[in-house]
C-alpha cells in the first residue's frame, strides 16, 4: 500500500529531476519542506514561482540577470577589450569569485554536441563573434570545460574569430581534463587565468 499522499509523490517526482538529486536526498528534502514553518514555505514558494520573471539573460552577453544590461556589461571599470567565454552562465559566479578577473563576459549557452544536435546556431557564438566586431576587443579566453565537447567548441571559436586579428587563449593546467570550470577551486581557477596560454 502507498502511504505516500499524491502531492508528496509529486514532489518527490519533481525533486528526482534536479541534478545531483536521488530518491533519498529527495525524500530528505521532501520531509524539511513538510515541517518548516508554513511562513517559510510560503516564502520559498513564492521565490520559486517569480524566478523565472524576474531573472532572464543579459542581451549582450548572456548571463543570468534581473537587469538588462547584466551588472558586468553596466559596469564602466570593467575592461572591455577583454570577453571571457564561458559554457554557462552560471560558471561566471566562480570567476568573479577569485576577484581576479575584471573583464567581461560571454555565456555560450552550452558546448558544440554534434552527437546530441548542437550545432553552433544552438549556440551564441554568432553574437560572441558581432561583439567581437566591434574594435573594442582584444583578447578573448574560451573558458570551456576541458572535455571532449568543450575543447571541440573552443576550437571552433579559435577558428572563428581568427580572421579579426583578435589574442585567443585558453586558461593554464589546473583545471582537470574532463572536469568543469565551476568546480575547480578559486587559488586555481585564478591561477589558470592569470597564466592562460595563446590558441
Amino acid at each position: 500500500m502507498e502511504l505516500r499522499p499524491p502531492a508528496v509523490r509529486a514532489l518527490l517526482e519533481h525533486l528526482q529531476r534536479l541534478p545531483g538529486v536521488g530518491p533519498r536526498t529527495a525524500q530528505r528534502l521532501a520531509e524539511h519542506l513538510l515541517t518548516i514553518d508554513p511562513g517559510e514555505l510560503d516564502s520559498f514558494a513564492a521565490v520559486l514561482a517569480g524566478l523565472r520573471d524576474s531573472v532572464g539573460l543579459c542581451s549582450n552577453c548572456c548571463l543570468l540577470t534581473e537587469d538588462d544590461p547584466c551588472p558586468v556589461c553596466a559596469d564602466p571599470g570593467r575592461d572591455r577589450s577583454l570577453i571571457l567565454v564561458v559554457e554557462e552562465p552560471t560558471t561566471a559566479w566562480a570567476v568573479e569569485a577569485t576577484g581576479e578577473y575584471r573583464g567581461l563576459y560571454h555565456a555560450l549557452l552550452g558546448h558544440l554536441s554534434p552527437l546530441h544536435g548542437v550545432g553552433p546556431d544552438d549556440l551564441t557564438i554568432d553574437r560572441l563573434e558581432a561583439r567581437c566586431r566591434s574594435g573594442e576587443i582584444q583578447e578573448v579566453i574560451l573558458a570551456t570545460d576541458p572535455t571532449v565537447e568543450g575543447e571541440t567548441t573552443a576550437l571552433y571559436i579559435s577558428r572563428r574569430l581568427q580572421p579579426l586579428g583578435i589574442a585567443v587563449s585558453r586558461p593554464a593546467s589546473g583545471i582537470p581534463v574532463g572536469g568543469e570550470v565551476a568546480a575547480v577551486d578559486r587559488v586555481t581557477l585564478a591561477q589558470a587565468l592569470q597564466l592562460r596560454r595563446k590558441v
